[in-house]
């Protein structure tokens, strides 16, 4: 039984969620929901935070200030009540209510950045927001999510290494694209591991990280309006786009069986659901990390007011949704590949960028 003094001590590393008997193909959901944080975000939060700590830069009157669409800005709350920092999140109009409640139930400060920039997206306005304090008060100390190598390093050092000792036979793994620091880590990790893994990286339609027009993204959490600092496409074999309106579907269907899942989470079901269809995966290991848990998404994705009023009256009108098998369902718009010879692991040399277009 653990027992611990500090809510960040804990996190559930270890559980995962056979998908098979919901999507019709092996699948195995890696949860990392379960702590006091209620997100994946916890382990780049922690690394960030005792990072700066060891490197002198976060003292007792330091402010910390980030720049977060809710799960990293919910992981810095917690951290810093727990530690004694003041903190101030800076969001934008698209994050959850329920987000910014826990938040400020934690003690911290919330700005919402309101007016959008000319590609759709706030995270620029947040950053230059945040530059702007930076330089009006030298306690203000920003981590950069965007741009740490304690984000990655993160995963490196834990998410990619529990996972391998879970599945060492691992052919095939799905990590939604954010910063990147999840997916970053863990590609980095199995690229020099035993055995070649196939890594798929799952992003949002709308979303710019591997290029492509910028579009509207309502569903917080994975996507960016601008390239990713940490990204290096080189560790990428393939990367799945998928609308938002499938990652409503994927989610609501998981919950008609018991699994109420986050936006995130759903949209890295969603593409690998797609992948699977189309491959012969019989034979194949194939893990998804799911990042975030539902209760946070309550009034949104899972609010039947707010789903008419953005994606129409049809928007779970579906057979994904119903009973039925989704080996028939619709695939995601867009993708971009690295091939890869799953038996021999041979890599294709030239590293050529593939786009395929495909209605949903």
């Amino acid at each position: 039984m653990p027992v611990i003094s500090v809510p960040y001590a804990f996190n559930e590393e270890e559980l995962y969620v056979d998908l098979r008997s919901i999507v019709g193909h092996s699948l195995y959901l890696k949860c990392e929901g379960f702590n006091f944080a209620g997100s994946i975000k916890l382990k780049a939060a922690t690394e960030m935070v005792e990072t700066a700590e060891r490197d002198g830069i976060l003292t007792p009157n330091s402010i910390l200030v980030e720049s977060s669409s809710g799960n990293l800005g919910v992981a810095l709350s917690m951290i810093a009540a727990s530690k004694g920092y003041r903190f101030l999140c800076v969001t934008d109009a698209r994050g959850n209510l329920s987000t910014r409640l826990m938040m400020e139930a934690l003690g911290s400060q919330v700005h919402v950045i309101a007016d959008q920039e000319a590609n759709g997206g706030f995270l620029g306005a947040r950053i230059e927001y945040i530059r702007a304090l930076c330089a009006s008060d030298d306690r203000y100390v920003w981590l950069s999510q965007y741009t740490n190598p304690s984000n990655w390093k993160a995963h490196y050092r834990t998410t990619a290494p529990g996972i391998a000792r879970q599945f060492p036979r691992l052919d095939v793994l799905f990590v939604g694209a954010g910063t990147t620091g999840t997916l970053m880590g863990c590609a980095r990790y199995f690229r020099e591991w035993h055995r070649p893994v196939r890594i798929i990286a799952v992003d949002s339609v709308g979303s710019v990280s591997f290029g492509g027009p910028p579009g509207r993204r309502m569903i917080p959490g994975l996507g960016m309006s601008m390239r990713p600092p940490l990204l290096d496409e080189s560790y990428v074999d393939e990367v799945i786009r998928v609308e938002e309106a499938d990652t409503i579907r994927t989610c609501h269907r998981l919950a008609r069986r018991g699994f109420l899942l986050g936006g995130s989470t759903g949209t890295v079901v969603s593409g690998a659901t797609d992948w699977l269809v189309r491959h012969d995966a019989r034979e194949l290991t194939a893990v998804a990390i799911g990042p975030d848990l539902g209760e946070r998404y309550l009034d949104t994705i899972y609010h039947t007011n707010w789903l008419q009023d953005i994606y129409g009256e049809d928007v779970l009108n579906s057979r994904e949704v119903s009973d039925g098998s989704w080996a028939e369902a619709a695939a995601p718009v867009a993708r971009w590949r690295r091939r890869l010879d799953l038996q021999t692991g041979d890599r294709n040399d030239d590293q050529r960028h593939q786009l395929q277009d495909r209605k949903t």
